[in-house]
């Protein structure tokens, strides 16, 4: 198969520019990153990735858009890039809009965009991974500072503004890995949890993953939810006005989302979230397997519901807010619990 070059690549944008960059890379068989680069000298400009030398930067910019997705969701939140917290294998953003776990190893091709729009001139950042798929991106708005703009994409620019663009091999996500021997050392382990964050150091320790010891463990640590019951969770949720947090993510970079999730509609296959400042997009006909799941933690335990797509991808995750008044965590709590299990609806029909 012959790669289109980037005069082509940029004449397939023009020729059609609605659709979203990623649906264009699918449809001309190439990586997004690669569109990003056939525009270096059509408006965009190849800068450095790395977090620690952008995100401190954004904070002058004021109120941006924060993008993140994976193959089956997408979420939007709009905030100020402030609290910026470095670190070698994890940084983060922190704060009441814009929370952020980064995974700086996965920033690697970085591009500032500025086009011509019918609505106006836009400009963004866009980080991609060694394999061309986006990490994370951060769009200007109105009432952005657009005078920080310019200073930004000059300090961070890189020397190279070839459009030639060394990609690797993209990585399958990883099938369940699970240790059927291992199933009283799992629960004995999850018995002992004090904090959600040690679980994936109790799946390592046991040669298993995410998927595989949820595969694995069942009651009274998980139950495999019945097809709909995140739909049926968030519409709940939404009328009940509670408080939850959505993880959505990828390698590079994890966005959350901590409120209540205002509306609710029904677009085709997408499921869609949007008010407090959040625009969610979840592909429902991706989802593939449903948990329920309970950690214990300092603060009681923590109840999530968790799901994966056919390839044992994580789509998202979403959990109650522990922080909040007892009778938010209360309603939480009985709202997973009141999800049915997906032995019994199979064993209904």
């Amino acid at each position: 198969m012959t790669l289109p070059s980037p005069e082509d690549i940029r004449a397939a944008r023009a020729e059609d520019p609605r659709p979203h960059t990623r649906d264009l890379a699918a449809r001309l068989g190439i990586a997004e990153a690669e569109i990003m680069a056939a525009l270096l000298g059509h408006g965009a400009t190849r800068i450095d990735a790395h977090p620690d030398a952008l995100i401190p930067r954004l904070t002058a910019l004021g109120p941006l858009k924060a993008l993140t997705r994976n193959e089956s969701c997408v979420i939007e939140k709009i905030g100020i890039y402030d609290d910026y917290r470095p670190g070698p294998h994890a940084a983060l953003v922190v704060n009441e809009a814009i929370d952020l776990r980064i995974f700086p190893s996965h920033w690697v091709h970085g591009f500032a965009l500025e086009e011509e729009t019918p609505q106006g001139l836009k400009r963004s950042l866009q980080i991609f991974d060694a394999a061309g798929d986006a990490v994370h991106k951060i769009h200007l708005r109105p009432d952005s500072d657009a005078g920080a703009w310019a200073p930004l994409v000059a300090a961070r620019r890189l020397p190279d503004q070839d459009a030639a663009l060394a990609l690797a091999p993209r990585r399958p996500p990883e099938p369940a890995r699970l240790q059927p021997d291992r199933r009283d050392a799992l629960h004995e382990g999850w018995a002992a949890l004090e904090d959600t964050h040690q679980f994936l150091r109790l799946c390592s320790k046991l040669k298993m993953n995410r998927l595989g010891a949820y595969r694995l463990a069942g009651a009274p640590f998980v139950r495999r939810l019945a097809p709909g019951a995140v739909e049926t969770l968030l519409y709940r949720a939404a009328e009940a006005d509670l408080p939850i947090m959505i993880f959505v993510g990828n390698m590079g970079c994890i966005e959350i989302h901590t409120g209540p999730v205002g509306r609710v509609g029904d677009m085709g296959p997408w499921i869609t979230l949007y008010d407090h400042g959040l625009d969610l997009h979840l592909r429902m006909d991706h989802i593939a397997e449903i948990y329920a799941v309970v950690k214990n933690t300092a603060r009681g335990p923590a109840h999530s519901v968790e799901f994966f797509d056919a390839r044992g991808a994580l789509i998202a995750q979403i959990f109650g807010v522990l922080r909040a008044d007892a009778a938010a965590v209360a309603g939480w709590n009985a709202l997973v619990a009141d999800l049915p299990e997906a032995g019994l609806v199979e064993a209904a029909q």
